[in-house]
């Protein structure tokens, strides 16, 4: 009998690469001229799984969330992992920008990618197990061309593949 061979689709992010993003983009503020004598401010928080920026304007945030997403991506992570929560005026007439940290996949879009694996007519079984996606087949040529189509298409989530076995 053939073995089984096996895929995780997640949307698991490296946090330590987060927070050395999140750092770095704090020492590229504090060396841009452009940001000197202002109120700029990057607050990721752990806990509430939140990253915060402020600044004096709306330009200004722009920049910051130029220079936040850029690190990200030089990390291999991708923009996706922010989902913006809100924006609003703070004190001071200062700009707010609340991200939610999004590192899982929601319950509709996974089962839209259940859906379109089963779409594909390959000889793979796909299903939800609890934060994750499991696809299963005999061949990892099939693996492979499922996580190819899948990498292509748009999706909400950071879609990471892991534990290929």
């Amino acid at each position: 009998m053939a073995k089984e061979h096996s895929v995780d689709i997640s949307a698991k992010i490296d946090m330590q690469s987060f927070k050395d993003a999140v750092v770095q983009a704090n020492r590229e503020v504090a060396n841009r001229y452009d940001f000197k004598g202002i109120t700029c401010e990057i607050d990721y928080s752990e806990k509430a799984k939140t990253l915060t920026l402020t600044t004096a304007s709306d330009n200004k945030l722009e920049a910051l969330q130029d220079i936040v997403i850029a690190k990200l991506i030089k990390r291999d992570l991708s923009s996706k992992v922010l989902d913006e929560a809100k924006a609003e005026d703070s004190s001071g007439g200062n700009k707010r920008i609340i991200y939610k940290i999004v590192d899982y996949i929601e319950s509709k879009e996974a089962k839209k990618i259940v859906a379109e694996i089963k779409k594909m007519k390959l000889k793979v079984t796909a299903t939800l197990e609890g934060d994750h996606i499991r696809v299963k087949s005999k061949q990892i040529d099939e693996l492979q061309k499922v996580m190819r189509e899948i990498r292509s298409m748009e999706w909400d989530a950071p879609l990471v593949f892991e534990n290929m076995r």
